[in-house]
């Protein structure tokens, strides 16, 4: 079994008080594929590196396949990563470059041309194979990086951000590659990026990070719907999650969220949680897409309408983002692009209260 243990692992650098990774502990099921996600210097690349062997660990340990691997050199460890910049040897053709690794471990020259046009075939390359890495576009070039770790048959694939050279064509369709490779060959991964459409699209399972720790672990969607904090709900999502700040206030038997230019009733179903708030700051939040134009909506209750001017309607084709302000508050929708507003009018607009959430004010926590 391909099983990778995290156990309160932590890397610290010298002259850095704050902690690269902070005591990480992570359980990767053998034929899982996780993706590590956060923005730049959250420890992301680190953790992937400290498994790799390529980073050493300040504490804790790392076991893959049920051994612990902290002393075993990288070349040891039965892992094939992936890097950013293809590290493509320039004066080899592809064939050498793919079989390079074998060589070196000194395979049978017959294994070794198996393998490779065994790994070939499955990234549909073969008609490269004579091509040195000058002759290639982005793409080839980073289907022959991803070919180098196959011809190894590791026990754990690990990818360091593989698509961010790419251009957003040619990132969808290699980002369905790699779904469909960990399909066939069942094998282990793990995936570092700091883009959220990668991570909701790809993992089984995301790890959420910030500052070296951790946010929140879970499948694609229990992060989008139930995220732990307001970090995780406005890091994941696109557009992000809107925040409007406001009190909760209690009257006539029902419970209001107040931003001081318009307030808003509370479903019932969230009355007795939030009950507690009653007077206390708090923050609300809600996706774009639960954000509706009143003409259109179907959501029946009055109080949860609100009147905000227009700022800017970005169309992308089917739906438009409309940037909408209170004068107090500034949000995002996303609308039918054939609806009625226009730039600089008043809309009405209506928030799906069954779908918000709401965050504590100190601790950034969620409450719902």
């Amino acid at each position: 079994m391909a099983k990778v243990i995290l156990e309160k692992i932590e890397k610290r650098f010298i002259n850095n008080p704050k902690p690269a990774v902070a005591e990480m502990s992570l359980e990767i099921n053998d034929k899982e594929f996780v993706v590590l996600v956060g923005p730049s210097g959250c420890g992301k690349s680190t953790t992937l590196r400290m498994i790799a062997g390529l980073e050493e660990i300040t504490s804790g340990r790392i076991l893959i396949d049920d051994k612990v691997v902290n002393e075993i050199p990288p070349k040891d460890r039965d892992v094939a990563m992936v890097f950013q910049n293809y590290a493509l040897y320039p004066h080899m053709t592809v064939y050498d470059n793919m079989a390079f690794g074998l060589k070196i471990r000194k395979y049978p020259k017959d294994e070794i041309k198996r393998r490779v046009m065994e790994a070939a075939e499955i990234l549909g390359i073969q008609e490269l194979l004579e091509r040195r890495p000058k002759q290639l576009s982005g793409g080839q070039r980073q289907r022959v990086a991803v070919g180098r770790a196959i011809v190894r048959k590791p026990k754990v694939f690990l990818f360091d951000e593989p698509l961010s050279n790419l251009d957003a064509k040619l990132r969808g369709s290699t980002r369905t590659e790699i779904i469909k490779l960990h399909n066939r060959l069942q094998a282990t991964m793990i995936y570092v990026t700091h883009d959220q459409v990668e991570a909701m699209t790809m993992g089984d399972r995301i790890v959420v990070m910030k500052d070296g720790f951790v946010q929140q672990i879970g499948d694609p969607v229990t992060i989008y719907d139930h995220p732990k904090n307001k970090f995780v709900a406005g890091f994941i999502g696109t557009p992000p999650m809107n925040f409007l700040n406001g009190k909760i206030e209690k009257k006539n038997g029902n419970v209001y969220f107040g931003e001081g230019s318009f307030t808003l009733k509370l479903d019932k179903s969230m009355n007795d949680k939030m009950s507690s708030y009653d007077g206390k700051e708090i923050i609300l939040g809600v996706r774009p897409e639960y954000i509706e134009e009143k003409r259109i909506s179907k959501l029946a209750d009055p109080e949860w309408k609100i009147s905000a001017m227009v700022d800017v309607i970005e169309p992308i084709g089917s739906s438009a983002y409309v940037y909408l302000t209170t004068g107090q508050s500034s949000f995002v929708a996303s609308l039918d692009s054939h609806e009625q507003l226009k730039i600089s009018e008043k809309g009405e607009i209506v928030f799906n209260m069954e779908k918000v959430h709401f965050f504590d004010r100190q601790t950034e926590t969620t409450i719902i």
